[in-house]
């Protein structure tokens, strides 16, 4: 099993700094334009294979504007504006069935946005589309989940999102302190949580996630730790912490924060660090870059026994899965390539309706950035990295390969991040608290001005 944790301020302090999260490698700041030719020849290529595929649908409606929110969305009250959305991303999902309708899909993810901002009957249309389209249900562990906004989510509605196949979902909570909510303009009373959450599991849902962010305008340590202690009574299966990154002059909503409210970074810090601690001694698991689950849930199972995956959505259980995307701003990962769709809406939908597929940006990995990848896909589950493994999935020497890295692996390895030998490298529990920094060890495109680009680790 794996051990807890030890919160260290002073190393934290010491490695903290901007830097990627690497649910990619390379991140999408790295993303060219692309051809059409060049995602039609991908998607050719993928529709060659019957392996099972992971699906995203990213709905990007919101009825309220959260104030901290860095998403790709767009805020209406308009309904109609989902209805013309539906029919592009019709169009979409019928072009991209084409070529991989026949693959067995093991994973699905409904991201947003907000994707419950649908009405019941516009969710079941493109349910109904996405079972049209392609093998949702021939694999029996699939897994099926989507984000779900607790004010807009009755329990109809969630008996709706079970009915149709959705297994997993996970809750925006952020925090339940009055005055932050107020401060970022996402008023949610715990109450209200606790009814969803109930409704939740009485209908039968699993791996029931609460999505918390620490830095928020008036949190303190107290009022964060209370925020925690109301979380663990609800007792859900997975919790996800993010830290704010508090950038007004890059995103405008959060210019309608009062930045005198944001924590200072020592308070930030600690506030992090009393959770952790929180957390594990509730019995939860540290799995590293945000992320907690219970000892018994599969995220917990998979960092034991050393089969963790990391891919746009976070953390997963499901190895090595072509991702097809769609709908606005979406990454698709096929055929040893990313894929980016427009990030506009406008720019999106005229692609779609000019007969065209809705691709903007995108990467093709060569030899050198597929060695890096596996590198830090592994090390950000924390994983071991094996140069005999490296060797037989390479044909190359680690040691040579990347003995410019090592001073600083050293480095790390006197800090008791990680254990170095001679059969490879161990991330130590401690490590689990700076995948980042370890990881953007072997990232080639890393520059110091690309790194500003990047949020914060703390």
């Amino acid at each position: 099993m794996s051990e807890q944790v030890q919160w260290s301020a002073a190393l934290v302090k010491k490695y903290d700094g901007n830097g990627p999260r690497y649910t990619s490698y390379p991140t999408a700041l790295c993303f060219e334009q692309v051809t059409q030719a060049q995602y039609l020849s991908a998607l050719s290529q993928a529709g060659r294979s019957y392996e099972p595929l992971s699906l995203y649908v990213h709905i990007p409606f919101c009825r309220h504007l959260c104030y901290y929110c860095a998403c790709n969305k767009h805020v209406t009250k308009q309904q109609d504006l989902a209805d013309k959305y539906i029919e592009h991303l019709a169009i979409e999902m019928s072009r991209l069935a084409d070529f991989c309708g026949a693959r067995p899909i093991k994973q699905l993810h409904f991201g947003g946005g907000t994707p419950t901002f649908l009405t019941v009957e516009q969710m079941q249309r493109v349910w109904a589309l996405l079972d049209y389209n392609f093998d949702l249900f021939s694999l029996p562990d699939h897994e099926f989940s989507i984000e779900i906004d607790p004010r807009v989510t009755d329990e109809n509605y969630l008996a709706m999102l079970k009915e149709l196949g959705f297994n997993r979902i996970s809750i925006g909570v952020q925090d339940f302190n009055p005055a932050t909510q107020k401060a970022v303009h996402r008023v949610q009373p715990y109450e209200l949580v606790a009814q969803r959450m109930q409704a939740a599991r009485d209908l039968g849902f699993h791996g029931i996630s609460i999505d918390l962010i620490y830095g928020l305008p008036n949190q303190s340590e107290a009022t964060f730790e209370q925020t925690l202690r109301q979380v663990l009574d609800l007792s859900p299966d997975r919790i996800a912490m993010y830290s704010y990154a508090h950038l007004p002059d890059r995103f405008a909503p959060q210019k309608r924060i009062d930045s005198h409210e944001v924590p200072t970074p020592e308070t930030k810090l600690a506030i992090l660090g009393n959770s952790i601690q929180q957390l594990q001694s509730a019995g939860m698991v540290y799995i590293g870059m945000d992320h907690f689950a219970k000892p018994d849930d599969p995220l917990a199972q998979a960092l034991y026994g050393q089969s963790l995956q990391r891919n746009f959505q976070g953390y997963s259980t499901h190895k090595g899965l072509d991702m097809l995307a769609m709908g606005v701003s979406s990454i698709s990962f096929i055929d040893g390539q990313y894929f980016q769709n427009e990030k506009s809406l406008d720019a999106w939908q005229n692609k779609i309706a000019a007969g065209e597929m809705p691709v903007a940006k995108g990467y093709e990995l060569n030899d050198d950035d597929i060695r890096r990848r596996w590198i830090i896909s592994r090390l950000s589950c924390a994983m071991p990295i094996s140069y005999s493994e490296y060797r037989k999935e390479f044909g190359r020497n680690f040691l040579a390969d990347f003995k410019d890295v090592q001073p600083y692996l050293q480095n790390f390895a006197d800090d008791g991040l990680i254990k170095l030998s001679a059969k490879g490298i161990d991330v130590l529990p401690t490590g689990r608290l700076l995948l980042r920094p370890i990881c953007m060890l072997f990232d080639a495109y890393l520059t110091d001005q690309l790194r500003q680009r990047y949020s914060r680790i703390v």
